[in-house]
């Protein structure tokens, strides 16, 4: 096969939860523009129904659908739906992250750490064995998690000096992102036998307009090439990892951080 030929995704069917946010809007625009059939999923449709339509006019081909991570029937019908459409799941991308429980300190409640590491645990672990049964029958399939480099590091505190920003007090995105580091290895190992594969990309800080001039100084000092990241440096490591052109990887953990945890 032609180099350039195995980064192709014409033909495969890609899942990705979420696909509107900061880091999931590029992943969607990559997979179309790499030729995948692509399906984005999360509770909010109408975001989705814009990506969706944007897409679309740009001659791709993107369908959104209505996913609640937090609810077994929920994840099993868009599974459901997904393989009658379509007939299979070649790439599931799991992007999509709460915020919305337990992330403004630890004196939260218990009940609110449970409800979060409900969606961005235990619905990974649920969404992630389903759509690989899938990919088992067909002896193929990359599952690729977005991870963070806050599942490797700590609060860097010297990035708020200057700000009125405050550093993250609660520990769920740490401990849910490490998890879902080694969750990655730990899936690797039981599905490598079928030939699917399990990566993770950890990114960095985004940049966006909301940010002070000052933090974005502070964070850009920290990484090894001197600026957060923007809106297309995560497309072309997805579609490494969601192609052919990765087909002897697995199990690893990227960082797309510039360098940040390399320091």
């Amino acid at each position: 096969m032609n180099v350039l030929e195995s980064f192709s995704l014409k033909g495969k069917v890609a899942l990705v939860t979420g696909g509107a946010g900061l880091y999931g809007r590029q992943i969607v625009e990559a997979l179309a523009e790499a030729g995948a059939e692509t399906y984005i999923a999360s509770r909010n449709v109408e975001s989705l129904q814009q990506v969706a339509k944007e897409e679309t006019d740009r001659g791709h081909n993107v369908t959104a659908m209505k996913l609640d991570l937090s609810q077994d029937e929920s994840i099993e019908k868009l599974y459901a739906s997904i393989i009658a459409k379509s007939g299979k799941c070649d790439v599931l991308i799991n992007n999509a992250v709460s915020r919305e429980h337990g992330s403004s300190g630890w004196e939260n409640a218990l009940d609110d750490f449970d409800k979060s590491l409900r969606i961005n645990g235990s619905a990974l672990f649920k969404i992630t064995q389903l759509f690989a049964e899938d990919m088992k029958k067909r002896k193929s399939g990359s599952i690729i998690n977005i991870g963070s480099m806050m599942g490797t590091v700590g609060v860097e505190n010297g990035n708020y000096e200057g700000t009125d920003f405050t550093p993250a007090t609660s520990p769920l995105y740490f401990y849910e992102k490490g998890g879902m580091h080694n969750f990655t290895r730990w899936a690797a190992s039981m599905l490598g036998p079928h030939n699917i594969r399990v990566n993770c990309l950890a990114p960095g800080g985004f940049k966006v307009p909301s940010h002070p001039e000052r933090f974005v100084e502070n964070y850009s000092k920290r990484t090894q090439l001197g600026r957060m990241a923007n809106s297309s440096d995560l497309k072309g490591p997805i579609i490494f990892l969601a192609s052919d052109s990765s087909a002897y990887l697995t199990g690893t953990i990227i960082a797309v951080d510039g360098g940040y945890t390399a320091k």
